[in-house]
């Protein structure tokens, strides 16, 4: 009895996670704050663009990886053709450049130019400030809560 009731309690707190992170999926989409950061401070940056520099400024998995087209194409969940495609536009607006590999030359990787840092800390910014609005009225005990939560959740996930 005690195990069936857990489990309800457990199947009800993930119904309410998953609904949650829908709407907030809904409501935080990287196209929609990503336009508010593009309006905001008047980026003349396509969206997937913006996933791009989003994407790179993340940085490699694990040490010693270089930021790849192909791993950008696999963090944005699309096939190496349109993440080269992606990827070119990036390069061709002058967000992002292509760099000779210091491991094998012959191998290219990605950074972000001075412009597309300049994007990536607009749309922090504006991030933050959204995130700081909704939180506004928790303590900081709840926020740190919240974060060391959420940090958890996100890694345990993508495990």
């Amino acid at each position: 009895m005690h195990d069936e009731a857990g489990h309800e309690r457990d199947d009800q707190a993930v119904d309410v996670v998953e609904r949650s992170m829908v709407k907030l999926r809904r409501g935080m989409s990287r196209q929609r704050l990503g336009k508010a950061a593009v309006r905001e401070h008047n980026l003349p940056v396509d969206v997937q663009v913006l996933h791009v520099v989003d994407v790179i400024d993340e940085g490699p998995d694990h040490e010693g990886q270089e930021m790849s087209v192909g791993l950008v194409a696999s963090r944005l969940g699309v096939d190496a053709s349109r993440g080269s495609r992606i990827v070119a536009e990036a390069v061709k607006s002058g967000y992002v450049r292509r760099v000779a590999s210091q491991e094998d030359g012959r191998r290219i990787h990605l950074e972000l130019t001075p412009a597309g840092q300049a994007v990536v800390d607009a749309t922090r910014r504006t991030r933050h400030e959204h995130f700081a609005k909704a939180m506004a009225g928790w303590t900081d005990e709840e926020r740190a809560e919240f974060a060391r939560l959420l940090s958890r959740f996100v890694r345990t996930y993508e495990d």
